[in-house]
């Protein structure tokens, strides 16, 4: 049922580069196409390095809205009292400074991927937004697609029985030999790398495949194993990979025993067929490409007592491409007074965290002196 009078809720954007652009095109995108009818989302401020850049993207993206503030400084931004959220798309290294800035300026924050350079960092703007009394959100907005909800409802229902083993990649050819080393992937400045910028997206099948299968009791992963093949060019990560287990913990209650092989490449083109593998004790699920944001996959049920072999092709499509979801979560939960979403809570961003600064002390992967503003 629509609602008598859906909220109208405020945004406020930070940085004017690919990632704010399609986070604004999706945002604007009229909701009830994904059949929302309680939230409404407006941009009414902007903010780049300079007004005109502001004003650039607010006529080229945001519809040309003349009622939508342009200014050449975040703080501006964060200042503004038409302005309910923040959504924060500058690079990694720059998010625990600008998201702390907003949070203490008693806005909302979604803030993109990876939250931050290190589980540190990130630790301090929970503790910041909860001092604050304000929302506070990682921008893993594949986690609410309707895909993984989907995906979560057929894993959850049972017939498939519990985890094993799963396999993920995120791959990306950046063509680093004809790039400047200080473009964002390869200056270790900025975080350079795959483990950081691509890491997330097979990560989040492995939460929500193990982490969040409900026999494992939300229990961190027993044993995280780590490689590196550094590129000579910039010493930041070419090829990673990494490993989590999971065993049954009686403390937590956990019976889950599995294990999730992770990888991600910056001189490989990305994969064309499955991106993921999950393997369960009667079948298994692929995954479709991209593995961010797929709109299929498959699930073969094996055969058991009782029940057929048989296999399931589940398709979903939508309008956008999907970063509307995670917008309208930030604006029911930050109405409803919540801090954290239930769905990608504090915790799983902090196992994120945990997990990438483990693989790199295992690959010997330092940051130059001063990038971690929290160690």
């Amino acid at each position: 049922m629509a609602a008598a009078n859906p909220l109208v809720f405020r945004w406020g954007i930070i940085s004017t580069g690919n990632i704010a652009t399609s986070f604004v095109k999706d945002l604007l995108l009229d909701p009830k196409t994904r059949d929302v009818h309680d939230v409404v989302h407006k941009v009414t401020a902007v903010g780049s390095r300079s007004s005109e850049s502001a004003q650039k993207f607010i006529k080229d993206v945001a519809g040309g809205d003349d009622s939508i503030k342009a200014y050449g400084s975040y703080q501006e931004v964060f200042a503004d009292e038409n302005v309910d959220a923040v959504y924060i798309g500058t690079p990694h290294t720059f998010h625990y400074s600008n998201a702390r800035e907003a949070l203490l300026a008693k806005k909302h924050v979604l803030l993109e991927k990876p939250a931050t350079c290190n589980a540190a960092e990130l630790q301090d703007l929970i503790n910041t937004a909860k001092e604050q009394n304000v929302f506070f959100m990682e921008a893993m907005w594949t986690r609410f697609l309707p895909i993984s909800k989907e995906f979560k409802k057929i894993v959850e229902e049972g017939r498939l029985g519990a985890p094993v083993v799963m396999w993920a990649d995120l791959s990306g050819d950046f063509h680093i030999h004809n790039i400047p080393k200080t473009h964002r992937m390869l200056d270790p400045a900025l975080g350079g790398g795959g483990l950081l910028d691509l890491g997330p997206y097979p990560l989040v099948w492995a939460i929500m495949a193990l982490y969040e299968h409900p026999s494992n009791k939300a229990t961190p992963p027993s044993h995280i194993v780590g490689s590196m093949v550094k590129t000579p060019l910039t010493g930041v990560d070419a090829n990673t990979s990494f490993t989590l287990s999971f065993a049954p913990d009686t403390k937590s209650g956990s019976t889950l025993s599995a294990q999730a092989i992770l990888s991600t490449s910056i001189n490989l083109p990305a994969l064309d067929g499955p991106v993921a593998t999950i393997r369960y004790e009667h079948g298994f699920i692929t995954v479709a490409a991209p593995i961010y944001a797929p709109r299929e996959f498959t699930v073969k049920y094996s055969k058991t007592d009782g029940q057929e072999e048989e296999t399931k092709v589940v398709k979903i499509d939508w309008k956008g491409n999907g970063w509307h979801f995670q917008a309208d979560e930030v604006a029911r939960c930050a109405s409803a007074g919540k801090l954290q979403s239930a769905e990608w809570g504090w915790d799983k961003s902090l196992l994120e965290m945990k997990i990438f600064d483990e693989v790199r002390k295992q690959g010997g992967y330092v940051f130059p002196p001063g990038v971690e503003k929290v160690l």
